[in-house]
């Protein structure tokens, strides 16, 4: 009796591999143990952060309730900035390594990442009207954010209108890479230049300048965020996985034992 194709490359004794790992076929298992657990992580998280966010934090001084907007606007502008690095770093993994699962996972990542961009422009906008009197402003943190936005969406389109998958997955890692580029002019604009924007609330040299209620409402919408954004791509890539080698066998022997397993069902 074969072994299910879910179980038939088992991983070596000695211990996790990421050499091991890097095929598609022996990512396939792994990666969907780990969704469930992600997922839970991820609504766990949520709900523990926009509680404590929403209810137990207490109101700004300076701006009211209306700041309450930063426990969505600040989780999605980190993540829209960290996703697109990590995009960028699989990018130059594939283009280094050749490795096929390597532009998957930043293929994966590109939908997600360009979410967490609308959301930061939006939650952005909203958050600007009654803090600086206008939904936008042609300042460098907003622009710059922007230009990450269409980044991602020039990256998704170019991946799109190229058939050759291979062609394509290279193509797009030049915009990604090159596209990295603008990640530290979003973090550092505050900085550079003289805008509207604040300055950091979170800094690893400096201590937090918000109330520590507020800080641990962000962290955990941040941790929350970031398990979201794991669970989604995990999925995401086990379809591009199957789409991409939909020829081979152990694809074929994963639709067998699905369906198999219908009809016992």
């Amino acid at each position: 009796m074969s072994d299910s194709p879910l179980t038939a490359t088992r991983a070596p004794s000695s211990g996790f591999s990421l050499f091991y790992y890097a095929s598609p076929q022996t990512f396939f298992p792994l990666a969907g143990k780990l969704l469930w657990p992600t997922w839970i992580i991820a609504i766990v998280l949520t709900i523990a952060g926009l509680y404590t966010g929403f209810f137990i934090a207490p109101t700004d001084a300076t701006q009211g309730d209306s700041y309450r907007i930063i426990f969505i606007h600040v989780p999605a502008a980190w993540m829209s900035m960290v996703v697109y690095l990590v995009m960028a770093f699989w990018c130059a993994v594939g283009l280094i390594f050749n490795t096929r699962l390597s532009f998957m996972m930043s293929s994966a990542l590109a939908p997600t990442g360009a979410m967490w961009a609308f959301i930061a422009l939006w939650t952005g906008a909203l958050w600007g009207k009654p803090t600086w009197g206008t939904y936008w402003v042609w300042d460098a943190r907003l622009t710059s954010e922007l230009i990450l936005f269409f980044l991602y969406c020039g990256y998704m389109a170019l991946q799109a209108a190229i058939d050759d998958p291979r062609r394509a997955d290279r193509a797009g890692a030049l915009i990604a890479i090159v596209g990295a580029i603008n990640v530290p002019i979003i973090y550092f604009s505050v900085k550079w230049w003289n805008t509207l924007h604040q300055g950091a609330s979170v800094s690893l040299t400096q201590s937090p300048s918000m109330a520590s209620t507020m800080l641990t409402g962000m962290l955990l919408m941040a941790l929350a965020a970031w398990a979201y954004t794991i669970g989604v791509a995990l999925v995401r890539v086990r379809a591009i996985m199957i789409e991409r080698e939909r020829n081979t066998d152990w694809v074929r022997q994963l639709g067998n034992a699905a369906q198999a397993g219908d009809s016992k069902a």
